[in-house]
């Protein structure tokens, strides 16, 4: 079923409503292709990197201080990168390597991974 300004996933809450909205957008997209736990995920982290590059405010209330790890394809390989972060935490040669660190970082700061395909799409989130 697709979601609506009055029913949506408990995640999106606490969202700003113009970016909630292109969650939702985004959200009903991808339940198209996905299990509708994983599509919330996905909407989730795209919804908040489409308002990123807008410098849109995110949240109407600062979730916690840790912050989501990406691993990201670089031109020699991968690359985790916190959310908002300029720099690199590290470099790998291997996606499932980047992918490990990124996960023991989250599971520290109690965040998610957000995994990011070749072409830099995002292709799905996970909480260590």
């Amino acid at each position: 079923m697709p979601w609506t300004n009055n029913d949506y996933p408990n995640t999106f809450k606490n969202m700003t409503s113009e970016v909630r909205d292109k969650a939702i957008e985004i959200g009903n997209e991808l339940l198209n292709q996905y299990e509708e736990p994983r599509a919330i995920r996905i909407a989730t982290a795209q919804a908040k990197e489409w308002a990123g590059n807008r410098d849109i405010k995110i949240w109407e209330r600062e979730p916690p201080a840790g912050r989501d790890q990406h691993v990201v394809p670089r031109d020699n390989g991968w690359a985790v990168l916190a959310e908002g972060a300029d720099q690199a935490t590290e470099l790998f040669d291997k996606q499932s390597d980047a992918r490990s660190r990124a996960g023991e970082i989250a599971h520290n700061q109690a965040t998610h991974v957000v995994i990011h395909d070749a072409d830099g799409k995002i292709s799905d989130v996970v909480q260590p």
